[in-house]
């Protein structure tokens, strides 16, 4: 499996973004999948993972507002991003929930200003 996420960008406190993970291979929909995240000076942590058969969870600081998807037909899973908060900017980036060390891609930027 290979990923690639994207979706990024600058948004105003508030707004909205779509984050997209496009995925290789046959497995896709197999796996369970996540959305993590990286600010600066900070550990990565994992936002919201979905299972193959699309059950959710997510972290205490995005529930409610962001929605994790996927489309195993297509290969590729999202994140919706609402009520956008500057405590949400960082990198953004998918993998497997537990995450492969190999599959760390440079992710997606999402920078969000007060």
């Amino acid at each position: 499996v290979q990923l690639q996420a994207s979706g990024g960008g600058l948004v105003q406190a508030g707004g909205s973004l779509r984050l997209s993970c496009e995925a290789s291979g046959s497995i896709f929909g197999l796996l369970t999948m996540g959305w993590y995240r990286q600010a600066p000076g900070k550990q990565r942590e994992l936002v919201a993972r979905i299972t193959g058969g699309g059950d959710t969870n997510y972290a205490d600081s995005v529930k409610g507002r962001f929605t994790i998807s996927r489309n195993n037909a297509k290969n590729t899973m999202y994140l919706q991003m609402n009520s956008l908060k500057p405590e949400d900017t960082a990198v953004y980036y998918c993998n497997q929930d537990p995450p492969y060390s190999s599959l760390w891609g440079q992710g997606t930027q999402v920078t969000v200003s007060s």
